[in-house]
């Protein structure tokens, strides 16, 4: 009981005197500081675990933002993409009406099907045939120039013989001097082949090669292609050079018939049968030279 008191005493006096001096407050504020790194060590664990929770929901939530992110960069691309090729297709398409509309040329747009270009066979194929007013010999343009004529047709479909074609001539004149010539295929989409052209004749590097109407086969003032460097050939006696066509005959889908220009019978082209194993264009033979018409050639 005395025991109990003497607490009781002692209890009032400290609380009389924390009331009135504030020692004790600042005996607790110390005490508190002096606890806090125990309290930090403490609660380190349970920040720790925290923290490993937040940053593993941080990381799976990156990981399928920048997979959803990466994704619709695919999208993205392959429709800029789709964009990108639909407005090259456009532009080439209004290449082809704008010339034809300059020209003032009665044409017909027909899509590219199919294409072949090996060494040996250089054709197109076509998604118009005799149904729609295709018929064989027809030639074939596109904005740059001469591409070909018709060789082949079906209701539905037409071969187009290219004029890099090996088995291809085409009777030229030079735009600048008037002189006549014939342009070769080659078997390369690239490249004609202007052969016998004689020493004297006036053709130059640049020149502008156009189709000359000689043989009845193509109307005249197309543009074929351009010069290159002249050589001597193997004879000495004449000179060639490589031409580059003016049509894009490697690229675009879409090609121009020409339905206002119809070739001489004498230049009919022969049988569609027969059409793959021989030259479009058919002129006398010569025993020394590639085979061109007598019209072309310039001695």
């Amino acid at each position: 009981m005395l025991r109990l008191l003497a607490c009781l005493v002692a209890a009032g006096a400290l609380m009389a005197l924390d009331y009135r001096g504030g020692w004790l407050h600042a005996l607790r504020t110390r005490s508190e500081a002096a606890m806090q790194p125990l309290w930090w060590l403490a609660g380190l664990p349970s920040r720790a675990g925290e923290s490993l929770r937040e940053n593993a929901v941080t990381r799976t939530q990156l990981a399928s933002d920048n997979a959803r992110l990466r994704e619709a960069l695919l999208v993205t691309e392959a429709r800029n993409a789709r964009l990108r090729t639909a407005a090259a297709e456009n532009a080439r398409l209004r290449g082809l009406l704008d010339s034809a509309e300059r020209g003032r040329l009665d044409v017909q747009l027909a899509g590219v099907i199919d294409v072949d270009l090996d060494p040996t066979r250089q054709r197109l194929l076509l998604d118009a045939g005799s149904a729609g007013g295709v018929r064989v010999g027809q030639p074939v343009i596109d904005a740059g120039g001469l591409m070909g004529q018709v060789i082949a047709t079906t209701p539905t479909t037409a071969t187009v013989l290219l004029l890099t074609d090996p088995d291809h001539a085409v009777p030229v004149m030079v735009a600048r001097s008037g002189v006549r010539l014939v342009v070769y295929g080659t078997g390369r989409s690239d490249a004609l082949r202007l052969a016998d052209v004689p020493l004297s004749a006036d053709v130059r590097r640049g020149d502008e090669l156009l189709t000359s109407g000689l043989g009845s086969r193509f109307p005249a003032g197309f543009a074929v292609g351009t010069v290159g460097a002249l050589r001597a050939d193997d004879s000495r006696a004449f000179l060639e050079a490589d031409v580059a066509p003016a049509a894009q005959l490697d690229r675009g889908r879409d090609v121009l018939l020409l339905r206002g220009y119809k070739p001489a019978a004498s230049a009919a082209m022969p049988a569609p049968a027969a059409a793959a194993a021989s030259t479009p264009w058919a002129p006398p033979a010569s025993p020394s030279v590639a085979p061109a018409p007598a019209t072309e050639r310039t001695r």
